[in-house]
């Protein structure tokens, strides 16, 4: 069992909720990211999406999108993201790590390389924004034979068909874009999309983490009443973009911060 399953059934057995937090790989440093990582466990989360800096960030707001420039201004590659995660992995054998990213760069060294070294350093699933189920069935049969889970994007108004083809490739979670628009883009509107979650979640047969525009412990634990997980990314990003170089401070206020997502989502009482 993949650790990401493995990650679900433990929450599911307790009938918890999932916190997945998201930072880009190599803001503002490579040397930062494991740290970051381990601050963003402390604080709760139950897996950590690492961006993988791309150029080009389509789908990302401006928010990610300084955090991609950051990283490659600081020479960020796709090994050294490798190295994040196999840094982390040194004390942390436990928490799912999932890549998400755009298909050039995987696609520059091969779908095998790729697979056969992320799985390697440690890493769990991928994310990749740009491409569409219709085009990765070579890619989704390489990863999976590495044991690396492929995640897909499902949007507001993906029609059931699509929802079902996606979920022939998609392994570990579904990931439901709460927006239409990207990341950080606004906030979320729980009652419009909880019907369609419910609807992904009867389809998928796999649990659903809605992301996209959830930003405070108020807005996740509102859409954690209809998901099986909560995806953050934009505001801790910008806890990190906050602190530049001061790693360690940056790392206490993504702890804290993760740390009111966490509680609000277990209804317990939250920071401000």
């Amino acid at each position: 069992m993949s650790r990401i399953s493995a990650c679900f059934e433990r929450l599911a057995a307790r009938r918890g909720k999932g916190l997945v937090t998201f930072i880009s790989a190599g803001d503002p440093e490579p040397n930062a990211t494991p740290a970051l990582m381990h601050a963003l466990v402390r604080g709760g989360a139950d897996i950590i999406e690492l961006g993988v800096p791309f150029s080009d960030p389509m789908a990302d707001g401006p928010v990610i999108q300084r955090a991609s420039e950051r990283a490659l201004a600081a020479g960020t590659s796709l090994d050294d993201v490798y190295r994040c995660v196999a840094k982390f992995r040194e004390q942390d054998q436990t928490t799912p790590v999932v890549l998400m990213g755009y298909l050039n760069p995987f696609e520059h060294v091969g779908a095998a390389s790729f697979a056969e070294r992320a799985h390697s350093a440690g890493v769990d699933g991928v994310l990749v924004v740009d491409l569409p189920p219709e085009e990765a069935q070579d890619f989704n049969r390489v990863v999976k034979a590495a044991g690396v889970d492929q995640v897909f994007l499902v949007a507001p108004n993906t029609s059931s068909e699509r929802v079902k083809m996606i979920c022939n490739y998609a392994s570990g979670f579904v990931y439901f874009v709460a927006v239409k628009g990207v990341t950080g883009d606004k906030a979320v509107d729980v009652e419009l999309i909880n019907a369609r979650i419910a609807e992904t979640r009867r389809l998928a047969s796999l649990p659903v983490g809605i992301g996209f525009g959830i930003r405070t412990p108020q807005s996740a634990a509102a859409s954690a009443a209809s998901a099986d997980a909560i995806i953050v990314g934009s505001a801790l990003v910008e806890i990190i973009e906050q602190h530049g170089k001061h790693i360690d401070a940056a790392a206490s206020a993504l702890e804290i911060f993760v740390r009111s997502l966490r509680d609000a989502i277990d209804g317990k009482a939250h920071a401000a």
